[in-house]
């Protein structure tokens, strides 16, 4: 059986405040964009995880896959499987891809073994693997709070504009976002400025995670300029990054991106 993880994109980030356990609370709005991975599941005599694609660093036994699959499996008895993953969504990029594939393993064993789990209890499952995991099970947009596990629905469709999204060669570690900023608590709400027209977003949603990682990877700023100089009603870096988004009014190309980063077109 096969799934169709796909990536997100960040509206917008604040950095709200440092918790007591070592992390921070955010604000942010999660939405679903068109960059999919592929994720197949085959029962066999022994579980064994297989990557193609897009190189993920680390140890292959600590892939996030598996990690769900073992994480359900202490609970319930399923039998042993055959995961491939094929790596299409970046890696590093702020766009959620190994969160995606977690998520979406929980789905699937679900649905191929007829676990008859819930939604509430395959985000729990999710929320163990990482903040912003449990935003895939569901996959709507969410305006998010917390460590970005905390979700309000949010009312926000951007079908009718053109998104390009563009993907540097460059990692960014969360570490080095983090560092420097200075938490704030936002005078308005991300949630309520997310009801502005688009052309409005410019001056009033912004990613805090900018202002650290523009001072170290001045690249990463350029395509956001280059993005708005192409015409983009709005641009941001997703998440933490490297990748960046524009919203378009009408469909563009820009080959001049092209020539030095990855570009996704109509996501």
């Amino acid at each position: 059986m096969i799934i169709f993880p796909n990536a997100k994109i960040n509206i917008g980030l604040n950095i709200v405040e440092k918790r007591t356990d070592g992390f921070h609370n955010i604000e942010t709005i999660f939405y679903p964009v068109k960059i999919y991975d592929s994720l197949e599941i085959i029962e066999s005599l022994e579980t064994q995880f297989f990557a193609h694609g897009i190189d993920i660093p680390g140890n292959t036994n600590d892939n996030i896959c598996l990690k769900a699959y073992q994480m359900v499996k202490e609970n319930i008895d399923i039998p042993p499987i055959h995961i491939h993953l094929l790596k299409n969504i970046p890696v590093g990029a702020g766009l959620g891809g190994g969160s995606a594939d977690g998520a979406y393993m929980i789905r699937l064993l679900n649905q191929k073994f007829e676990l008859g789990l819930s939604v509430e209890q395959m985000q729990q499952y999710a929320r163990r693997l990482g903040s912003d995991c449990a935003f895939f099970i569901e996959n709507t947009p969410v305006f998010a709070v917390g460590k970005g596990d905390e979700f309000f629905s949010q009312e926000l469709n951007l079908e009718k504009y053109f998104l390009v999204l563009i993907k540097p060669d460059i990692h960014v570690s969360t570490v080095d976002a983090y560092g420097g900023c200075k938490p704030e608590k936002p005078d308005t709400s991300l949630q309520l400025l997310a009801h502005l027209p688009v052309s409005e977003w410019k001056n009033t949603i912004k990613n805090d995670f900018e202002k650290t990682v523009f001072k170290k990877y001045p690249p990463i700023q350029k395509i956001k300029e280059e993005l708005y100089r192409a015409g983009a009603m709005y641009a941001s870096m997703s998440g933490s990054g490297s990748s960046v988004f524009g919203i378009f009014d009408k469909e563009v190309v820009l080959p001049h991106l092209e020539m030095e980063h990855k570009v996704f077109y109509g996501v």
